[in-house]
């Protein structure tokens, strides 16, 4: 017999932006959905090269899409996010910090603060992602003790916290994931998956839930 929870898990990268907004979106309607548990899991993107995928940084036309895109896409959600100059640097020490984060953490909220910390450096302020001090002042600044911080940056360097990075990658490949925000949502059984953080609507129809825009606590003005 099949279990009616229904759950979603989101697979990301701090170096997609588009996993951000996806990423806040879920947080903001977890509570607001009949969802009864959301499973965020941390992926590294460098995975889509293997499969052919381009990323927009080495395709010129995506590039001067992405600018008003993002323009637009961060107005509407409300998460600011202003795009690089240069889109290279490569994410996997800041995914296998947030992995180790993960793995030690019981509590999902270092989890979500470690990751908007690192996105928030990557998509708004700019700042380098792939050094020890950068990953030291986002966990910083996302609560965590300096003496966690030291230990998360010790434990992302060990070989179970690789291995946990690289099964999730194969998990999400697994599902046939092509490129990132990959979303996969579980009800009654029943697998669907939605790619891009534009997909909301539909996601909800699957799940039997209800859409209400990206703010789903705000009130709703009356004439």
């Amino acid at each position: 017999m099949f279990s009616s929870r229904k759950m979603i898990k989101l697979f990301y990268d701090v170096a997609s932006p588009y996993s951000w907004l996806a990423f806040e979106v879920l947080c903001r309607y977890r509570n607001v959905w009949n969802v009864d548990l959301i499973v965020l899991k941390e992926t590294h993107i460098k995975f889509a090269l293997f499969l052919g995928n381009k990323p927009p940084g080495l395709n010129p036309s995506k590039l001067i899409y992405m600018d008003s895109d993002l323009t637009l896409l961060s107005e509407y959600f409300g998460v600011p996010m202003f795009r690089p100059s240069s889109l290279s640097k490569d994410s996997l020490n800041a995914m296998r910090f947030v992995t180790a984060v993960a793995e030690r953490e019981k509590e999902r909220d270092a989890l979500e603060s470690v990751s908007i910390e690192l996105w928030k450096r990557m998509w708004r302020t700019h700042q380098d992602i792939t050094q020890p001090a950068s990953l030291t002042e986002a966990g910083l600044k996302a609560g965590l003790s300096a003496n966690e911080v030291e230990e998360f940056l010790t434990l992302s360097k060990s070989q179970p916290i690789k291995d946990k990075l690289k099964s999730v990658t194969r998990e999400a490949l697994e599902y046939k994931c092509f490129g990132l925000p990959f979303i996969v949502c579980h009800v009654n059984g029943k697998a669907e998956v939605f790619f891009g953080s534009d997909k909301f609507e539909l996601m909800a129809y699957f799940i039997g839930e209800k859409w209400m825009g990206p703010y789903p606590n705000k009130p709703i003005a009356t004439m």
